[in-house]
């Protein structure tokens, strides 16, 4: 009876494969409708603002400190304070978007973001300053989860999800290196205010506008909250960023920076295993040891924590070493931008043409080798172009290695655990942001200094080797997962010549009829729905 049950339902998956590409070219597959595009144009609005206000005032520092009377010991918790609250919380509010509804908290939060961003516009004084930092990191921690989750659960797996990921990584690496020329331009030739006050229009077109465009098609999740793992989980972040950035500030001898990194470590260690004994846990740690969602969040680390350390590098070389005013700093950065932007229309493609691990370990290879080529900078204004052509180009790697993290983070997992899919790849996105630059910092000063370039050329190349390792492991991890006996959750999207039906030569039809699950299944009890990525025995 259940032999021809079995056979009966991978029959129907084949049914509707083959309906399903039968009945329109693979171009209708990837085609929007009109509503997606809007909800698209407008998740990726929020997503930009939210990228800015990570590095708009990176170059500004000391002007603002300056005018509004910081101290220079206290000028950087004007970043300190934005990066512990959006990386701190982010987890939490993500798995809260689950119980009220992630539409509810995204509206919530892009409401908090432009009164935060208002309040930080027209401060007067450093206390007023650094709370509308804190309730930005705030905003921005319930905001990112919840649009990611959004995108998700409105574009299928397939082509049109890995084309909405890579828009939004195209988004996410450009609102960061546009952040920092913004903030040189607004610097310059208007004022510091304006890289607040620039977000307040945008977030009240963004609330505005949300309620006719976008709806939360997952069910919330109506278990009580876990309160325990919540408090662990968010204080564990808070004392990761908080000791890294006292790292990066203060050196290794910092006791209080180590303490609060040894502090962390302990309270993570304690989530995890709170996490296993809990009935209803705050993160399933089933979800954790899905070698694709693992794998693909570590090459979010990597990618996520280095590149926005670069960025910074350059900073400090192109003011420190060549002179250059935060405007034409800004500038110089844009070259990132207009990487980027090819690197997202470009990550789609090449996981369709090779797949997932290629993109994504080759992305990571590509961001290392150019990082690396930046040890050959020297004190003159000659040097410009090399800046110029290695960020170009080490952009198109990095962005495609955020589309390929995106995708394998958030691949063949139901809605009802995109809320949480998304929320873990946020909190990996918005940590490595924060961790990284202040690591990278204190490699620099221990080496010789923030104003020393053979001490930048050295963060530069520890840079590019961290990446360079990480391209391996993934490259290897993702590997694994491609395997179909090495991971009965994984599922990992492979090219676009391995679709269709031919899965079935690679065992399906044995599988057929012996009633045994076969290649239409990723874990054997449930057959792939019509859209979702194939497997296929070729490890790539």
């Amino acid at each position: 009876m259940s032999l021809a049950i079995g056979n009966r339902r991978s029959l129907d998956t084949v049914t509707t494969l083959t309906t399903t590409e039968a009945a329109g070219s693979p171009a209708a597959s990837t085609r929007m409708t009109r509503g997606q595009v809007l909800v698209l144009v407008l998740l990726l609005a929020s997503q930009f603002t939210l990228c800015v206000d990570f590095s708009v005032l990176n170059v500004a520092l000391p002007t603002v400190g300056a005018k509004l009377g910081f101290s220079d010991a206290n000028v950087q918790w004007i970043a300190t304070a934005f990066a512990l609250c959006a990386a701190g919380f982010t987890l939490l509010f993500g798995r809260i978007g689950d119980y009220l509804g992630k539409l509810r908290v995204f509206g919530v939060g892009m409401t908090a973001l432009g009164l935060a961003s208002l309040l930080g516009g027209l401060a007067t004084s450093p206390a007023l300053l650094l709370t509308a930092r804190v309730a930005q990191g705030l905003a921005t921690a319930a905001v990112t989860p919840a649009a990611l989750s959004l995108l998700t659960t409105t574009f299928p797996d397939g082509p049109l999800r890995q084309r909405a990921l890579g828009l939004n990584s195209v988004m996410m690496s450009t609102g960061f290196t546009s952040g920092a020329v913004l903030g040189g331009v607004l610097t310059d030739l208007m004022s510091w205010r304006w890289a607040f006050l620039v977000n307040v229009p945008i977030a009240a077109a963004v609330v505005a506008v949300a309620p006719f465009v976008l709806t939360d098609p997952s069910t919330r999740d109506r278990t009580r909250l876990d309160l325990p793992g919540a408090a662990l989980v968010t204080s564990g972040l808070l004392a990761l960023v908080y000791g890294a950035t006292r790292l990066g500030a203060q050196g290794v001898r910092d006791r209080w920076a180590i303490g609060c990194l040894v502090a962390a470590a302990a309270l993570l260690v304690g989530f995890w295993r709170a996490e296993r004994r809990h009935p209803r846990p705050l993160v399933p740690v089933t979800i954790l040891t899905r070698r694709t969602v693992g794998w693909g969040n570590a090459a979010g680390l990597v990618t996520f924590s280095m590149e926005p350390a670069l960025v910074f590098l350059l900073t400090m070389y192109l003011q420190h070493v060549l002179h250059l005013n935060p405007l034409r700093t800004g500038l110089m950065l844009a070259t990132m931008g207009a990487g980027a932007i090819i690197g997202g229309w470009a990550g789609p493609r090449v996981i369709a043409a090779v797949g997932v691990r290629w993109a994504t370990a080759g992305g990571l290879t590509v961001q290392a080798v150019l990082t690396a080529l930046l040890v050959f900078v020297g004190p003159t204004l000659g040097s410009l172009w090399l800046v110029g052509a290695t960020t170009f180009v080490g952009a198109v790697g990095h962005v495609c290695a955020i589309v390929g993290f995106m995708v394998s983070a958030t691949t063949g997992l139901p809605d009802r655990e995109q809320g949480l899919a998304t929320g873990l790849a946020t909190m990996t996105q918005q940590v490595a942001i924060a961790v990284g630059v202040p690591v990278m910092s204190a490699v620099a000063i221990g080496l010789g200094g923030l104003d020393s370039l053979p001490a930048l050329r050295w963060a530069m190349v520890v840079d590019a080797g961290v990446v360079l390792v990480g391209a391996v492991l993934v490259g290897q991890g993702l590997r694994v997962a491609a395997r179909p006996g090495s991971d009965a959750n994984a599922v990992v999207p492979e090219p676009r010549s391995a679709r269709g039906l031919e899965p079935l030569s690679a065992g399906g039809s044995e599988a057929l009829a012996a009633g045994i699950p076969g290649p239409l299944s990723a874990g054997g009890s449930e057959p792939l729905a019509a859209g979702d990525p194939e497997w296929t025995a070729v490890s790539r």
